[in-house]
Order: structure tokens, then sequence, then C-alpha cells
């Protein structure tokens, strides 16, 4: 067996994915026989829609199992490039677009083009808890910019100048939000647009808004890199499809890259995706009036049981809820609620320095599961402080 320091060091320094340990932990306890409630993960609880799923099994029948074009089918780009324009106003050619096997891979593969060793990217304080490990497996560092409940957890233009150097390359932004559910407004996107370096803006959530709209970064600069995919609005986690929006001198290096790393994207999937763009408005629209109806009753819960929620998040499918009352120690206080409540949820260390002491709860579980969850934390709470825990309407 080798020993640990023979790892390469940028692998020694993957932290740990705090969401998926609380659920493996809590499929160790499914396996024991309980009834564990799941509120730690982000993964919409519908079906694929219909058409997309039927769009694939016609593509598999039609043969299309093999190599597909490096950059994605066409057709699937001119959709990306349309959905853009339509839902946007912003112009994008299909020669900007490269299809991916999910999003994650598109940001590892953007990162490596755009770094240098030692080139840094401004990131939020709550941020999505994979983004620095991204960040430093490409050889890069992050710089952090603390984002405020009391400020709305919105991303502060002035903090993030302050934060730049003459090594820092980009600024990455993400909104919706995780784990915020904050939908960074206008005037701040235009603002960060000006800023001066590169913009990646993350849009995974985009579908998600519950309040107003979200803005794509490509409506305040075409200096801007934007990762999207149908993970989360079109309910296709396991589909594995995203992409990336680039300037165009930069399509044909990542195009290198992706053809060595990766070859191709599966072809059936990408015409599962063409549908999703083309035919599956009705069914976003419907996940999103049962996210909002989830989300409210999420919100209201959390106030019930003593927990925090300042600001009302409006985008994604998901309340950072501010814990401080019962602990400092996010990751113990999570811990001990998946054991004696059987509720996964994920501390909010897993978000950053700045999210100690808040819980995420995501509300992509059905109503009565998502009450049910909160019924049982709230008895565990009222444990803590020997207080009645109310009962969830």
């Amino acid at each position: 067996m080798s020993a640990p320091g023979s790892v390469a060091r940028r692998a020694r320094e993957i932290d740990p994915f705090l969401a998926v340990e609380v659920a493996d932990r809590a499929q160790e306890l499914e396996r024991q026989g309980a009834d564990v409630i799941h509120l730690e993960f982000g993964e919409p609880d519908f079906e694929t829609p219909p058409v997309v799923q039927e769009a694939a099994q016609k593509a598999i029948r039609d043969g299309r199992t093999k190599y597909a074009h490096s950059l994605g089918i066409l057709p699937l780009r001119e959709a990306i490039a349309e959905h853009y324009r339509a839902r946007y106003g912003v112009e994008v050619s299909p020669e900007q677009i490269l299809v991916t096997p999910g999003t994650s891979p598109a940001m590892l593969l953007l990162f490596t083009i755009l770094l240098n060793p030692g080139d840094q990217v401004v990131l939020s304080d709550p941020h999505y808890a994979c983004y620095p490990n991204f960040l430093r497996y490409a050889e890069g560092e992050p710089v952090y910019v603390n984002v405020e409940e009391a400020d709305g957890f919105q991303y502060p233009p002035g903090a993030i100048r302050e934060r730049l150097s003459p090594r820092v390359k980009a600024i990455l932004v993400n909104s919706p939000a995780n784990p915020t559910g904050t939908v960074v407004s206008p005037d701040r996107m235009a603002e960060i647009a000006e800023v001066g370096p590169w913009v990646v803006s993350d849009e995974i959530y985009h579908g998600l808004t519950y309040v107003g709209r979200e803005h794509s970064i490509l409506e305040f600069t075409d200096h801007a890199f934007v990762l999207n995919g149908f993970s989360k609005a079109f309910a296709m986690t396991g589909w594995r499809l995203g992409y990336l929006i680039v300037p165009t001198p930069f399509i044909r290096t990542l195009q290198k890259t992706f053809q060595n790393f990766f070859i191709s994207t599966n072809e059936f999937v990408q015409w599962a995706g063409v549908a999703a763009l083309k035919e599956a408005a009705e069914d976003v629209a419907r996940f999103r009036r049962i996210f909002d109806e989830r989300r409210r009753a999420m919100i209201a819960g959390l106030r019930e049981i003593g927990l925090g929620v300042g600001p009302e998040p409006t985008g994604a499918f998901y309340v950072l809820a501010n814990a401080k009352r019962f602990t400092r120690n996010s990751y113990e206080l999570a811990f001990q609620i998946l054991e004696r409540a059987h509720v996964g949820v994920t501390p909010g260390i897993d978000f950053g320095r700045n999210a100690e002491g808040y819980l995420r709860f995501s509300y992509a579980n059905s109503l009565p599961r998502i009450r049910e969850g909160l019924e049982r934390i709230g008895r565990f709470l009222g444990g803590l402080t020997g207080e009645r825990s109310p009962a969830i309407r």
C-alpha cells in the first residue's frame, strides 16, 4: 500500500464534500432500517419530463450511440444559443459553446485553461462547496469576499474591488446561489461586470427563480464565461449534461483539451437536451411552481422551530438557516440531527468560514417530507434548549 505522501499534492488538498458525507452516512442508517428524510442534497425529486425521456429513447433506437462532434451536436448548440437569445436577449454563436458531460467537468476544464499556477479567482463566502477544490486542482488559489445575511447575501462589488491584485484572473458569480438561494441584483451584476477581470458565471440554477427573474452575466458583458446545464431546472441530474459559453478566442483551446480528456459527450443524451430546451417549458414551469410552494413552507417552518431566516431566498432550492443560537459548530450539529432525528442537512462550514453556524436545507423533496423533517428537527432542538417545539403547519 502506498504511503499518503506519495499521493499528488493536488489530490491531497481536496476537502471532503460534506453534503455527500452526510448522504453517505444517511444511507448507512437507512440500511440499518432508519427512515431518513433527505434535506441535504440539491437534487430535484421529480422525474425527468417525459418528452426528454422519449427523445433519448428515440436517439438510442436511431443509433445515436457513437462518438459525437467534440464541441457537441450542432442542433443542441443551436438550441442553447436560441435559448440565450430568447430568454436574455444576448447573441451567442453555436461556435462559442462546448457541450460537456455535466457542469462540473466544464468547470474543471475552464479553470485548467484559464489559470496558471498561483493565479487567483475571487469567490463569495459562502460559496458552492466544490469551487475551491476546482481552483486548487487547477493550481489556482481562491480569494474570498464575505457576503452577509444582513445584506441579503448579495455579492458586494466594492469588496470585490478591494481583493483585486495582478494575480486575480477572474471573479466567480453564482446566481441564483448555492447555498444561500440569493439572486444577485441586476445593479450588482452590472457593477461586477465592470470590475475588470474575467467573470465566470455559474448559471446552473437559472429557471428556478421565484421573485423577479435571474440575469445572465452576458447581458452586461461579453468579457465572461458561462457555465450552465440541465440538471436542476429540468430534473436531469443523472443525465450529466452541461455546457460552457466562452469568448471565441478560447473555444479552440477548450475543444482540444476536451478532445483529449473526454473525446465527446454522449450523443443520445444531447438529443434529450434538445428536447428539454424546445419542448419541456411547461414541465419546467410546473417544477418551479412546486418549488416555490416548498420554499415558502420551508422558510416558515424553519422560523417556527427557532432557526433564523433573514432576507428570504428567492432562487435555487436552498435555505441557509442561522443556527448560532444552538451551536457554532455546524458540522457537529448536522450530524447530531442526522443521528438523533434522522434528517439529513448540510453543515454550513461546507460552504466556507462565513457560513459556520448555519445549516443548509434543500427543499428539493416533497412537501410532506419537508414538514415531517422540520418537526423532527424541532423536537431535537427543543431537547437542546428545553423548549417545547411548535407543530409545523
